[in-house]
């Protein structure tokens, strides 16, 4: 898996100060998508081992709440075994910490096993607190949402989520 960017001060991602990673690689490819470099899955660098441990110190930081991850599409199949990876090291060295992920498949296609291997997706959503879900779609565009680009999309409460069998929306007291 490749990543486009790193992010070790993000605020727009999530609740509170996050290192967020950016992957490589998308074949939605949603019309006016704000980060269209990030479509080819061989752009930016490989997210090796030296990368993660990196990403690590950063969220090693007492004011870092959180990792988010992006894409690109993290859930593409080629992408699904490096974030499982990516998040099973800042889970284990960080269990304090919150993780999120943005991805325009659906809950639904994620936890039925219609995305890649859904042995390694269902991994991955139980490392997850929040899933950010569903494509940006120009037409919903709302700049007054928080966390995301259009009104379509669904700001998950991943544990909760799991345990009811169904989605339950997050929701931090401040409204999403």
């Amino acid at each position: 898996m490749n990543y486009a960017t790193i992010k070790r001060h993000d605020i727009a991602n999530g609740p509170g100060v996050r290192v967020s990673l950016f992957v490589s690689g998308c074949t939605r490819h949603c019309p006016n998508c704000f980060n269209p470099e990030t479509w080819d899955f061989q752009y930016g660098n490989p997210c090796d081992q030296a990368v993660i441990d990196s990403l690590m110190d950063s969220l090693s930081r007492p004011y870092i709440r959180g990792l988010s991850l992006l894409g690109g599409e993290p859930m593409e199949p080629a992408n699904q075994a490096g974030v499982l990876e990516v998040a099973r090291q800042a889970r284990a060295r960080f269990p304090e910490k919150d993780i999120w992920c943005y991805s325009g498949c659906q809950f639904e296609q994620l936890l039925a096993g219609q995305v890649g291997d859904g042995q390694t997706v269902r991994r991955l959503l139980g490392l997850l607190d929040v899933l950010v879900d569903g494509p940006f779609v120009e037409e919903l565009k709302n700049p007054g949402l928080r966390f995301r680009g259009s009104s379509n999309q669904r700001l998950i409460d991943v544990p909760k989520s799991l345990a009811a069998g169904s989605v339950v929306i997050w929701d931090d007291g401040y409204g999403a």
